[in-house]
């Protein structure tokens, strides 16, 4: 049996995957949360062989929770189930450990063969956000872009955004500066805007 772990703040959805991965004569759904603390200590103490994971849950984003498992569970392999069928975020989940990385919107039995093959050792990826990402390439921002994108986001100003990343006003006005042109916007609340939805911060 594939002991399966699932994770998701939408009841509805995690009602409806609990249904119907129990359908399946291989599977055995261990548990089912709905945010991101919680997975953890469930998992340590279900043992799951495979976490399937939302992105955005409260607490911990599944991306983190990814990371966290990686750690303390090297024998529980992760799945990312989310909405957000973008290159980065899908950059990101493999960075974090995941294995594998299935959008919401695909038939069941994607999914089944995705829980599958990760058990079995393999990587799954969305086949048409894989073209994708292969197509699009990686995030064009540096590390320290993305961070000083994250802290414009919150509204602060440049000089909010270099106390809380202990940089000059400088290079903050440098690296906006570099971020919105990678990101061909034309303020940083739109550069912060477009990056995230390609799931680059």
């Amino acid at each position: 049996m594939i002991r399966v772990l699932l994770a998701d703040d939408q009841a509805l959805v995690l009602g409806a995957l609990a249904s119907v991965l129990r359908l399946e004569p291989d599977i055995d759904v261990v548990a089912e949360l709905g945010t991101g603390t919680e997975v953890l200590p469930a998992a340590q103490r279900t043992q799951p062989d495979i976490a399937l994971l939302d992105v955005q849950m409260p607490g911990r984003d599944g991306l983190a929770v990814a990371a966290d498992l990686q750690r303390a569970l090297p024998g529980c392999r992760t799945i990312i189930c989310t909405t957000f069928s973008r290159p980065g975020y899908l950059a990101r989940a493999m960075s974090a450990g995941a294995a594998g990385y299935v959008v919401k919107d695909s038939p069941p039995e994607q999914l089944i063969d995705a829980i599958r093959r990760v058990h079995a050792g393999l990587r799954f990826v969305d086949p048409a956000l894989a073209a994708e990402a292969l197509a699009g390439g990686a995030s064009p921002l540096t590390a320290r872009e993305a961070d000083v994108l994250r802290a414009a986001a919150e509204g602060g100003t440049v000089a909010d955004i270099a106390r809380a990343l202990r940089l000059s006003q400088g290079t903050v006005r440098n690296h906006l500066s570099s971020a919105i042109g990678k990101t061909r916007a034309r303020t940083r609340a739109e550069a912060a805007r477009l990056a995230e939805a390609n799931g680059w911060l």
